[in-house]
């Protein structure tokens, strides 16, 4: 499948803006799964200062700095990508969880080394025996970790109600399981927790999804929106990707842009502002399929 998304992300500030600061991560990156043919930023007013780098992650992040008296900051992010369907693995074959996390934590763990600085707190999720024990209830003895992972993943989209104005960057995500609502970051937060609490490697993936109107409706201009899932690491078949939202695996209409720890790796976009006082944003994200 071949995409063309556009993310439009406009910010109205109560007070002029002398200065900002800003990182963002939007430009799909490549992989074996996905290519990005081209990415474009167009930023109003137009930054005194940008640049481009990769992060440690291998993500592409762009800087920007406007110098000039504003009330209005608009980012403009386009970008045309191509996306193979998943080649997942049969769940029963992959190796048992507990075979795993020895492998992460035992003598052949220098082997798994990109792997193992998925296994650590970072600054959303921390370990917790309470998401330990939620996990296992998937993650019984012996079990082949991948279709403990789908348990999983089934489990919290069924378990949890999607809830826009439940939680907001604040919420921790002890809440989150306590109140059994969020929104897809939140899940994907939660899943984390839960595998890495066991000692497996858990990354968090952001993206968007291309959705599906409503059946005799036509599509929207601008109703997609930016997603979050995660990926789970499988030794001898590498990363296999888990959307606990959607309960699904991942594939062709998911259009991966960054991953990282958590949200505060590849947050779309982040700065620093001085002035403006109470702001307002709006956001708008189409996903299109091109010939």
């Amino acid at each position: 499948m071949k995409y063309r998304v556009l993310h439009l992300t406009t910010y109205h500030y109560r007070e002029p803006i002398s200065l900002c600061q800003n990182e963002i991560h939007l430009a799909p990156r490549n992989y074996t799964q996905q290519t990005c043919h081209y990415s474009h930023l167009q930023i109003l007013p137009v930054p005194s200062v940008m640049t481009e780098r990769r992060d440690f992650f291998g993500n592409t992040a762009a800087y920007f700095a406007i110098q000039e008296r504003h009330q209005k900051l608009a980012i403009a992010a386009e970008s045309k990508v191509a996306v193979l369907p998943s080649n997942t693995p049969a769940a029963s074959l992959t190796p048992p969880w507990e075979d795993v996390r020895e492998m992460l934590i035992g003598k052949d763990a220098p082997r798994h080394l990109e792997a193992t600085q998925f296994l650590h707190d970072s600054s959303y999720i921390k370990f917790g025996e309470e998401f330990a024990a939620f996990a296992r209830e998937s993650f019984t003895r012996a079990r082949p970790i991948l279709e403990a992972a789908l348990e999983l993943t089934h489990r919290i989209h069924t378990g949890f109600i999607y809830d826009t104005k439940a939680t907001t960057m604040t919420t921790s995500i002890t809440q989150v399981l306590q109140m059994r609502r969020g929104v897809c970051q939140d899940f994907a937060h939660l899943q984390i927790a839960c595998l890495r609490s066991l000692g497996l490697a858990a990354r968090y993936v952001s993206g968007y999804l291309l959705t599906a109107p409503a059946p005799g409706k036509e599509k929207l201009v601008g109703s997609d929106a930016s997603h979050a899932w995660i990926s789970l690491y499988c030794p001898g078949f590498g990363w296999i990707d888990l959307d606990p939202t959607n309960d699904m695996v991942p594939s062709d209409k998911h259009v991966l842009v960054a991953w990282g720890r958590d949200y505060a790796d590849v947050c779309p976009i982040k700065g620093v502002i001085l002035g403006g006082r109470n702001h307002t944003i709006s956001v708008s994200v189409d996903v299109a399929p091109i010939a």
